[in-house]
């Protein structure tokens, strides 16, 4: 597996154990080579944290004034 994706075996090992400090291109190779790439949208997908971090991050803008013709 290792010489497929392109690292070593001790990277492989961090990758199954969860290490966060494996890069993400690696997780991504890996599930290539597995047939699994999809996976890898799954966790974005449903992301409901994520989505609730990204709309308070959103810049709050006033309504601009109606104008009245008269």
């Amino acid at each position: 597996m290792a010489a497929r994706v392109g690292v070593s075996r001790p990277t492989i090992i961090r990758l199954e154990r969860g290490d966060p400090n494996v890069a993400l291109g690696v997780l991504a190779r890996t599930l290539g080579i597995l047939g699994l790439e999809g996976d890898l949208d799954q966790p974005a997908a449903n992301d409901e944290i994520g989505r609730r971090l990204q709309d308070l991050a959103l810049p709050i803008r006033p309504r601009p004034r109606s104008r009245t013709k008269t």
